[in-house]
């Protein structure tokens, strides 16, 4: 299997493949509503997508809260894609992006369910469980090195 991971600014037709895997799993699978999955946000962030072939896979979108940290939101992978390595490489592929943009933090708000997977990327959890939308997380951060 190949995987050809892209990313771009805006709205776009990366985002709207990002958008697109984003309404499978957290609208249809995990019940979210789309007024809370669709926000402002999208115009102004970097969305990664990866792709099989020609079929968009997994997502996750860049927010730079502050000078030099991003904030990743929106992971997510398409159910018949899981467990295949994708999520890695997306964070590989974000990795090898942060320095062309002055970024030396990772910062992330895990679903509890997703926290190992996070652990293993090398992330660390930062303070107490919360809510959003009514599910459990806890922040994560990673510190890149330079």
């Amino acid at each position: 299997m190949t995987i050809k991971i892209k990313h771009a600014y805006g709205l776009g037709k990366i985002q709207q493949d990002a958008r697109m895997i984003r309404q499978a799993v957290f609208v249809e699978e995990q019940g979210f509503s789309a007024r809370d999955e669709y926000d402002h946000l999208d115009s102004t962030t970097i969305h990664i997508v990866a792709y099989t072939n020609t079929q968009a896979v997994a997502t996750a979108r860049l927010h730079e809260e502050q000078l030099g940290t991003w904030h990743i939101q929106r992971v997510a992978t398409l159910v018949s894609m899981r467990h295949q390595g994708i999520g890695r490489l997306l964070f590989d592929e974000i990795e090898a992006l942060a320095p062309q943009f002055n970024v030396n933090t990772l910062t992330l708000g895990a679903q509890l369910q997703a926290r190992h997977f996070y652990d293993q990327l090398g992330f660390n959890s930062h303070g107490d469980i919360f809510l959003d939308a009514n599910v459990p997380h806890i922040e994560m951060i990673k510190l890149l090195n330079r």
